[in-house]
């Protein structure tokens, strides 16, 4: 046998080592291929559990439903629908306005009891203090107003289109301000100009978007600094004596008793602002902020009552939240974290603190426009 023709033996150990380095990759590939497939049916296995979880067990009812209800309170309702059904969906909307229109009903017999001008403390109150809260899956502030009758309802500077609140405090020479009422909000593209219900300032009606004679869900303060919330008509509003006021809803405390029974009823966790008084006549202002997972998921309107009850809130009612949610002070700086991935949304009312209310000039920039002329939707 001629020698040359035998393979040497580094050729065959690197023939053996090629075919190892094959085999050994197949295997691999193998592995994974069976890796992936074993995960593909864990999952599938999971959420079939969780499917039943979901939809066949008390508590799993429970999830979807805070699920669909914090959809509610976004611009992405319709995806509800997917949750719980689009019966129930209409069926869960009706039934919270219900609810809602109920917890307006009572009559409120709170009195404050305002210091009196010549009364001086060894060391006179802030006109305001700012304090952060947080709980489960929420960070926010309480803004305590000591002077109710330091607040005015500040409006957009110019017709068209709303005004962002830092705008308005930093224009107005404000030391502090809070969103208010609710608005016409066409495919959440709306322009912050045309208002829900009825916007009252300075004791005069602004913008009347109710039939006559009908009744609207009002959040606001008299002549006298009593904050004044509920389900009233225009006529008894002006019996009550009211000055500063938006529409919204809904009353979460009355006559120092929480409304809401449990967070079962808190409607979704969403971004919340809301208003409160303590007997002492001091205003307080809630502000949540949400949708920022690691920071503040948000908070639901038992929460909300809560806090509000732990800082002697005798009555307290929601105002517009979600990305409207805002808290600025004094030369329009933006103290919480709105949730607006455009940033602060342009509005038509904000609760507005001032040192001398009266010296400043708030026009009514809705005056001789109806409603129905106002395009909500146009930029």
């Amino acid at each position: 046998m001629n020698s040359a023709t035998l393979p040497s033996r580094s050729s065959v150990r690197r023939g053996k080592g090629t075919n190892k380095r094959k085999r050994a990759k197949k295997r691999r590939k193998g592995g994974f291929i069976r890796f992936v497939g074993r995960l593909i049916v864990v999952l599938m296995a999971m959420g079939t559990l969780a499917g039943i979880w979901l939809f066949f067990t008390p508590s799993g009812n429970n999830v979807r439903f805070l699920m669909a209800d914090t959809l509610i309170t976004t611009q992405h309702r319709h995806w509800a629908k997917y949750i719980i059904g689009q019966a129930e969906l209409d069926k869960r909307v009706a039934a919270y306005q219900a609810q809602f229109d109920e917890m307006g009903t009572e009559k409120d017999t709170h009195t404050i009891t305002l210091p009196a001008p010549q009364e001086e403390a060894e060391e006179e109150k802030p006109l305001i203090e700012i304090e952060e809260v947080s709980g489960t899956g929420y960070h926010g502030y309480v803004l305590t107003v000591n002077d109710p009758t330091k607040i005015r309802l500040g409006v957009p500077a110019k017709r068209g289109k709303g005004e962002k609140v830092s705008s308005m405090v930093d224009r107005t020479g404000a030391v502090a301000g809070v969103n208010g009422g609710g608005f016409a909000d066409p495919n959440w593209k709306g322009n912050g100009f045309k208002p829900i219900g009825v916007v009252i300032s300075q004791g005069k009606l602004y913008y009347n978007g109710i039939s006559n004679n009908a009744a609207t869900q009002i959040v606001g303060i008299d002549k006298q600094g009593k904050m004044i919330a509920g389900k009233y008509t225009l006529d008894e509003l002006n019996e009550l004596g009211i000055k500063e006021a938006v529409t919204f809803q809904p009353r979460i405390i009355v006559n120092g008793k929480g409304q809401i029974r449990s967070q079962k009823e808190g409607w979704g966790i969403a971004p919340r602002t809301a208003m409160g008084q303590r007997e002492d006549g001091a205003i307080l202002f809630v502000v949540i902020d949400g949708r920022q997972p690691g920071y503040s998921v948000g908070a639901s309107l038992y929460d909300v009552q809560q806090i509000m009850l732990d800082h002697g809130a005798v009555i307290a009612a929601n105002l517009d939240g979600g990305s409207s949610t805002v808290l600025v002070k004094e030369g329009g700086e933006i103290v919480n974290k709105p949730s607006s991935e455009y940033g602060e949304r342009y509005l038509p009312t904000a609760f507005l603190v001032f040192e001398d209310p009266d010296a400043v000039d708030i026009p009514n920039i809705w005056e001789g426009l109806r409603p129905q002329d106002i395009d909500a939707g146009k930029k």
